[in-house]
């Protein structure tokens, strides 16, 4: 089969088209998966670049996220049959193991997973739109809802908000009927963000978004009317030099919200506004299979928009994976074998 392969890790490394990659074989509970969509994430930019204590078999086949119908149902498989199509859970909850990481993952023409982890992609869900939502949306909507309890009239600043977490993040909010803030590095990207129904937006490259939240909803203070000014949640996957900043925006009680760390691991702190004002730190892992379910359920009904900034061709992954690590990318990116 056509496959995109990683034969080594490093900042320079890439992954190869090779068009005679063994194709994969369908074992007791293994269904064989052809590979309609697949989109990126920044996770594969770091299993390309290596990642400290994540040990990843070489060669490897990256896409975490990946949709198709099914090719072939192995023995002891019931409820799939040929042609169904099929959202994959990029994790084995069962046995464990991570889609596009430690088990070969989507960028290529056909992908082995163990029946658990199909999801039924509805009619009326395109399988570019399935691809692009495990990591993204799910981690979103498991941190803004499951985690977050986003509610009717907060106040929702949002940074990195034009990547695939961000752009549902925004939806989700205002779904919620909150007011959102959304954080970008360009003016053309803010006026997309502002359409997807951003209520304000901040360039963070020409502004201090610190300052433009006090000037919305003023400087946050322990006593009197000072308590309910600043946001009530900062969502915050970056890391960085942003997480101090996201405190100082916060109301007293207020949350922050994190799913990653792209921008580093090991941000500084400053621990006196978490015990001053009082402040929330709630960290949420991936997804449930629920929230999967519950994502794809907004799509089909139309509440939730998947944006779809460009679609690839297997062999042009690299450009992708570049555009990605450059930021130059408004929501997602799908390869399309």
């Amino acid at each position: 089969m056509r496959a995109m392969v990683l034969r080594e890790q490093g900042s320079t490394a890439t992954p190869i088209l090779e068009t005679d990659f063994p194709d994969p074989l369908a074992g007791a509970g293994d269904v064989l998966v052809r590979v309609r969509a697949t989109s990126l994430n920044y996770h594969d930019v770091f299993t390309r670049r290596g990642m400290p204590g994540i040990k990843v078999p070489l060669p490897a086949i990256m896409g975490l996220d990946c949709a198709g119908d099914i090719a072939e149902v192995g023995p002891g498989v019931e409820g799939w049959s040929a042609g169904d199509r099929v959202l994959v859970d990029p994790r084995n909850r069962v046995e464990g193991g991570l889609i596009g990481e430690t088990i070969h993952g989507g960028l290529a023409e056909l992908c082995r997973v163990r029946a658990h982890q199909l999801i039924r992609i509805p009619d009326q869900v395109s399988y570019v739109d399935a691809a692009a939502l495990p990591c993204a949306y799910g981690s979103a909507l498991r941190m803004m809802y499951t985690i977050g309890e986003v509610a009717k009239g907060e106040r929702v600043l949002i940074l990195g908000a034009s990547g695939g977490v961000g752009v549902c993040s925004i939806q989700l909010a205002k779904l919620a009927g909150a007011a959102v803030i959304a954080c970008a590095g360009s003016t053309e990207k803010l006026a997309k963000l502002k359409q997807l129904g951003a209520d304000y937006t901040v360039n963070y490259v020409e502004q201090d978004f610190v300052r433009e939240v006090y000037t919305l909803y003023g400087k946050p203070a322990r006593r009197g009317a000072g308590t309910n000014q600043g946001v009530d949640v900062v969502v915050n996957y970056t890391g960085g030099d942003t997480w101090v900043k996201s405190l100082r925006c916060l109301r007293v009680g207020g949350r922050l919200l994190t799913c990653g760390a792209t921008a580093g691991y090991d941000p500084p702190e400053d621990i006196r506004f978490i015990w001053t004002f009082e402040l929330k730190i709630l960290g949420s892992n991936s997804w449930d299979r629920e929230d999967l379910i519950k994502v794809l359920d907004l799509v089909r009904s139309g509440a939730l928009k998947v944006i779809v900034d460009r679609t690839f061709r297997l062999e042009d992954t690299p450009e992708a994976l570049r555009q990605l690590e450059n930021r130059q990318v408004l929501g997602k990116l799908v390869v399309t074998p």
